[in-house]
């Protein structure tokens, strides 16, 4: 897509409010790129105003084996960075280079710069990445746990290389404010950990100048934030992000006049948009699961520093954050496993563990069931992390231990109506639960739904922990426009397309601009059976309208489950039910029926009112499909089903899925 296009179907997306706003902050960048001096004195921080930690002491007790290993790679200039593994970047390395594509970006005016085009500045999740500074942490964390100062030597050869090569405010390090934010974030751990104000790195009279230096850019990220908040239809996690990153900074280091301004800022728009961006059932409002993990971090970061520094949050804050977690706990399978609901960066706001196999939701519901005194987390989160531990501390591990768990079946709930999810099952939370989760919810959050996908009536089905069918991901971000679009698009979930075309109209990478509504028509669920029924109008845009309602019936007792799709339409249209197995499963078509096979689950599949024939893909490529995600920028050939047929006028389809083996009732 053209760059004007994309501007012209951006401001389709705006009020007229919005684009007053965006007028003003033009005219204010173009006053910047001619009035603003790097060179201009910075004010001299007090440091006599010192912040409290927010992290609490470690016993040595810690694996800084763990540790060390990883802040050893870092000093030898090896880092992971999505796709690119075990990939040498240099020590210290060319902080403006995309290390996927080699591109160096240009050290132009930041605000100016658009990160967008992928031929200025490569793919820009990849030159972001090293740049929100997680690796300063590990090395932090390393020193902490082993005193070893060469991993805090190696935190200032990192920040003054930094400051060498991404002068204020040049560069595409200086155009996103999030990206800032979790840098300050980033920043705070590693301060705390390598001493704070007694640092051994300051003790020296080149110390002190590391230290203003450091201090100069702090006050810099913090007023570039406070001037340049993403408003309007962009205020989704990236306002919740940036706030954060204020308030870290302002309570980390109150040094400077503006500190105590730029606190209450943050928090009192902190208080508001965690009621705004999470539904009151706990469902962030973005729809999707991972950016719910990372808003869930934010919060759980405001309220630690907050609490470390006197600020309490408020009830409406605490209460909302625990229905979030409560959310992923009903959504977590007896393996751990959440279903990949729209968007997912694989973004971190700090590497915080270094732990094998260690599982973000999971670790999320350790420090959830210590804060909140939730035995039924700690069902769900197994054991306490180090994440944890990094933020509550070795009394909290004592405290997560000692909790007594309930021997009654989980209480959790299974339906979110605000949010649009439900959960259908039966023996959750057991070796033999069957669980079922059905979107029926929004496509996502303000007018251009940036991380949602067209996902509408689909639903995911895992089995004793296996996965059979899933959401295959998100796989691509600002590059790779036919991946993006596959991935987001109707044909990559378990629901219906209609003429081959999505359910919502895209405008964009992260934008949609017709979306479908969608509308939970009953919810029923007892000892016996589950039933949803839901419709959206997504297709009522089409010369013929067509309205689509689904009924996800599960049959408890018999491990049936019956979906009726009924498309009402007066004419000729091409219907595709498409089905998305994990890529462990081994599928193959026999007469009349799928069957589907992982482990010792298996699942049957059949259309009895369909008179076309079922098509198995594996990783096609044109037209995309047969592919799982789970972590960004890779992807992994996986089996799909698709049966597809023209109709015409309005008409009714039944998929009966019938569970095998791997069953007990």
């Amino acid at each position: 897509m053209s760059n004007l296009a994309w501007k012209f179907n951006r401001l389709r997306t705006m009020g007229l409010p919005e684009i007053g706003y965006r007028i003003r902050q033009a005219i204010q960048t173009k006053t910047e790129l001619l009035t603003v001096r790097p060179d201009r004195r910075l004010p001299s921080p007090d440091c006599s105003r010192v912040g409290n930690a927010w992290l609490n002491p470690l016993p040595r007790s810690m694996d800084s084996g763990l540790y060390c290993a990883a802040a050893d790679r870092v000093l030898a200039g090896y880092h992971d960075v999505f796709a690119l593994h075990n990939v040498q970047l240099g020590f210290p390395p060319r902080w403006n280079r995309d290390p996927k594509t080699g591109i160096e970006a240009p050290l132009v005016f930041g605000k100016t710069l658009d990160y967008r085009d992928e031929r200025l500045v490569g793919d820009i999740k990849y030159l972001w990445e090293p740049n929100r500074h997680l690796h300063l942490t590990t090395l932090a964390q390393a020193y902490h746990l082993s005193g070893d100062v060469r991993y805090a030597e190696g935190v200032q050869i990192l920040l003054e290389s930094w400051f060498d090569q991404c002068p204020y405010p040049s560069g595409v390090n200086w155009t996103s404010s999030l990206e800032l934010a979790i840098r300050l974030v980033n920043w705070s751990f590693t301060w705390h950990l390598l001493g704070g104000e007694h640092s051994p790195l300051f003790n020296s009279e080149s110390g002190q100048q590391f230290k203003r230096r450091w201090l100069d850019s702090i006050y810099q990220h913090s007023h570039f934030i406070a001037g340049y908040l993403s408003r309007h239809s962009s205020a989704n996690n990236h306002l919740f992000g940036e706030l954060m990153g204020l308030l870290v900074a302002a309570m980390t280091w109150p040094y400077w006049p503006e500190s105590s301004r730029w606190q209450r800022q943050a928090y009192t728009e902190l208080e508001a948009e965690a009621l705004k961006q999470n539904a009151t059932d706990g469902v962030n409002r973005e729809q999707a699961i991972y950016y719910q993990h990372e808003v869930i971090d934010m919060m759980f970061i405001c309220w630690i520093i907050g609490r470390a520094n006197g600020i309490d949050f408020s009830w409406n804050f605490t209460a909302r954050l625990e229905r979030m977690l409560e959310f992923i706990a009903s959504l977590m399978d007896v393996t751990g496993a959440v279903p990949m609901i729209g968007d997912a960066d694989g973004a971190l706001m700090v590497h915080w563990s270094k732990e094998h196999n260690w599982n973000v939701y999971r670790s999320q519901l350790a420090t959830g069931a210590v804060l909140f005194n939730r035995p039924d987390f700690k069902v769900k989160a197994k054991r306490f992390d180090d994440k944890s531990c990094w933020l509550l501390g070795e009394d909290a591990r004592r405290q997560f231990d000692s909790m007594v768990l309930n021997e009654n079946p989980s209480t959790l709930p299974r339906e979110f109506r605000d949010g649009g999810y439900f959960i259908l099952g039966s023996q959750l939370d057991t070796a033999d639960e069957i669980r079922i989760v059905a979107d029926a919810g929004p496509l996502g959050y303000l007018s251009i739904a940036a991380h949602g996908h067209a996902d509408a009536l689909s639903f995911t089905l895992s089995v004793a922990g296996y996965a059979l069918l899933v959401d295959p991901g998100t796989y691509a971000f600002h590059t790779q426009k036919k991946w993006r679009d596959y991935f987001r698009g109707t044909s990559a979930h378990n629901t219906v397309r209609v003429d081959g075309v999505d359910q919502s109209e895209s405008g964009g990478n992260f934008m949609w601009l017709r979306k479908a509504n969608v509308r939970c028509e009953n919810w029923e669920s007892d000892q016996n059976r589950d039933c949803l029924i839901a419709s959206h109008d997504g297709y009522a845009r089409l010369p013929d309208p067509v309205i689509h309602r689904r009924k996800i019936e599960f049959l408890k007792n018999e491990g049936i489950i019956r979906v009726e799709d009924v498309l009402e339409c007066a004419k000729e249209h091409t219907i595709e039910l498409n089905w998305h197995f994990a890529e462990m499963c081994e599928v193959r078509i026999e007469p009349g029926k799928v069957l589907a096979t992982v482990a010792n689950v298996s699942m049957e599949m059949t259309m009895p009112d369909c008179d076309g024939q079922p098509e198995l893909m594996r990783g096609e490529d044109e037209p995309p499909s047969g592919w799982v995600s789970r972590s960004f920028d890779e992807k992994v050939p996986a089996p799909t089903v698709t049966w597809r047929e023209k109709i015409t006028g309005t008409t009714r389809r039944l998929t009966i899925l019938r569970i095998l083996a791997g069953y007990n009732t």
